[in-house]
């Protein structure tokens, strides 16, 4: 049996400035550099950032620790725009 490929429609698209209307970040204003369909989610450039602890993979490299931006819900931001703000 075959199967169909789902392809989701999302309100915003990368490079659009866009507003967080729920959660943590709440209020916040970012552009967007990525979009995930498939989970109707995306990516704003820094907010929702999450620490992440890296172990060493060398033995002469030492551990470290890194910032990245987590997935948001796109039903949780609007488009942003400037002048009507």
């Amino acid at each position: 049996m075959k199967t169909k490929k789902i392809s989701r429609k999302t309100h915003v698209k990368r490079g659009d400035t866009v507003q967080i209307i729920s959660g943590r970040e709440k209020g916040k204003i970012g552009t967007i550099i990525k979009v995930i369909p498939k989970n109707n989610e995306v990516i704003i450039e820094n907010l929702n950032i999450a620490i992440k602890h890296l172990k060493p993979q060398k033995d002469n490299n030492s551990g470290r620790i890194i910032q990245i931006e987590q997935p948001i819900n796109s039903s949780n931001v609007i488009l942003y725009n400037q002048n009507n703000s």
